[in-house]
């Protein structure tokens, strides 16, 4: 039986008496606010009005983004339904990521913190409702969370488990309040570093109640040899004297050994050779490894004047004059060989996966400034990440053509799903694989998702004409361009931008570095 839908808004509707109510399996989100009664009281007006923005700002465009429906909205809360269990995931850390910038300067008291509950269930659907256990597993795991922390059915785990660049603590079988059968529970951890980070502060944790326990037991056993020391010296003390005895008694049973030289160990065995004292070896060296700094190739670009923006897509508005001063382009996406000998120095938070030669991914805007930030100070010289409007000017190669190459899609000039030319529908191919642009950059446009230090603004209006960085607005998420193999080809034309989470990481993000004169 098809879906059921209410004729004026388009939502589900109850069907006709007698049929049964709709079904469907979907990803439950469920999402509570913490100590919500508590900021009520202390504002509550205030907490009113900063909840509905939340939800109008970040909640609901999240939700959509992510390709979810918002159920409904409970006051202090909200459920949310998605196709997909990833989708619904990676929603849940977005929220949650976001709230850790927008929380960062207000007083701890004022924080608004959400918990999160992710559940794959069956669900009955109602014009502005669902119901099910479904639903009620997702608020129950929500109940239990911490908050700013996202708790996962094992339903959900095993959908997503290799599919997301997350980690993923078992916390075992939870029996819940009305629900019938344990519920497997999985804490969500932003990324795969996150779990080892947890993992060896349990290990130490661990390792330090050990260590407690076996001094104790020391300090025990050797309270209990003091003690019966103490008890022989008194039995002696009382003991009768003995008899002197006679001067022949008195004589040794046998000739005390002469004493050994200092350092010479005794032999154990009668007539053998002395053992011969161990070489005393040099102290392992604990200066840190050399490691080499791989430098990006880098293209000195002439500064100049170009309209940037495009009427494409209205966070592409208004097209506007910018001038950009001289500057050095990374003539390629930061490949893994070079990313990885940022992780080999300890500067960098993971070590990449993949060949040498093609672009490192899953890499967030703090990755990507933790990169530039020691490439700097290894090489001496001003490696930073570019503008937004640098970016363009780079991409456009001079051009002002929806693409580098002119208005029409050409094959083999850029890597994605719909391009032509190098198949890298699965996987970023080799850097350099594609044509380079006018002023000799490769992979501006597809490949890698690139990441630049602008904060996100939704528009341009209020932006700077002189090619700066553009702080201020939402710097909870930062601007990134460039598209990549994963999308189709308007991704991939120069004007087009778009925004992710500062610290989250994706599959298909990179980045490129420039360099100050």
């Amino acid at each position: 039986m098809g879906e059921i839908r209410d004729f004026k808004s388009g939502k589900p509707g109850k069907p006709p008496p007698g049929e049964a109510m709709p079904r469907r399996l979907a990803a439950i989100v469920a999402g509570d606010i913490a100590g919500y009664s508590r900021l009520m009281q202390l504002d509550e007006e205030g907490t009113h009005n900063r909840v509905k923005r939340l939800e109008r700002d970040l909640v609901e465009p999240t939700i959509a983004e992510h390709h979810g429906k918002l159920v409904k909205t409970t006051g202090d809360g909200f459920i949310a339904m998605f196709d997909s269990p990833v989708e619904a995931v990676r929603c849940s850390i977005v929220i949650q990521q976001n709230m850790i910038g927008r929380n960062a300067a207000i007083a701890r008291d004022r924080w608004i913190e959400y918990r999160i509950g992710v559940n794959l269930g069956d669900v009955i659907i109602e014009a502005d409702d669902i119901f099910g256990d479904g639903v009620n597993v997702a608020s129950r795991l929500e109940g239990i969370a911490a908050p700013g922390e996202v708790f996962i059915s094992g339903g959900i785990y095993e959908q997503i488990k290799h599919k997301m660049v997350c980690g993923y603590e078992s916390l075992g079988d939870r029996k819940v309040k009305n629900i019938t059968d344990p519920v497997r529970v999985y804490r969500v951890l932003p990324d795969a570093a996150a779990y080892q980070r947890t993992r060896r502060r349990r290990e130490a944790i661990l390792l330090t109640l050990l260590g407690l326990a076996i001094a104790i037991i020391a300090a025990g056993a050797l309270w209990y040899m003091l003690a019966q020391s103490r008890g022989k010296l008194t039995d002696v003390a009382r003991a009768p004297s003995v008899p002197t005895a006679s001067p022949a008694a008195q004589q040794p049973a046998a000739t005390a050994a002469p004493a050994q030289p200092p350092g010479q160990a005794s032999s154990p065995i009668p007539g053998a050779a002395p053992a011969q004292q161990a070489t005393p070896q040099a102290a392992p060296s604990t200066s840190p490894a050399v490691v080499s700094v791989p430098e990006p190739e880098m293209i000195a670009l002439q500064g100049g004047s170009f309209s940037m923006g495009s009427n494409d897509d209205p966070s592409e508005r208004p097209i506007r004059r910018v001038t950009v001063k001289s500057f050095a382009m990374g003539k390629y996406p930061v490949t893994v060989r070079e990313w990885n000998a940022c992780a080999a120095a300890k500067a960098c938070d993971f070590t990449a996966g993949g060949k040498d030669d093609v672009p490192v991914t899953n890499v967030s805007w703090s990755d990507a400034k933790q990169y530039v930030a020691w490439l700097a100070e290894r090489t001496g010289k001003a490696y930073r990440l570019p503008s937004e409007a640098e970016w363009e000017y780079a991409a456009r190669g001079g051009t002002q053509s929806r693409y580098w190459w002119g208005d029409q899609m050409q094959s083999g000039n850029a890597g994605c799903k719909d391009c032509g030319g190098a198949d890298g529908s699965e996987q970023p191919v080799k850097v350099g694989s594609f044509k380079p642009n006018p002023f000799g950059l490769y992979d501006m446009g597809g490949s890698v998702d690139q990441w630049v230090e602008d904060c996100w603004h939704r528009n341009y209006q209020g932006a700077p004409a002189d090619g700066a960085v553009w702080s201020g607005g939402d710097c909870a998420s930062h601007v990134i361009r460039s598209g990549s193999w994963k999308n189709d080809a308007r991704y991939v034309r120069p004007a087009n931008r778009d925004n992710y989470d500062t610290n989250v990481r994706y599959p298909t993000h990179g980045f490129r570095v420039a360099l100050s004169p």
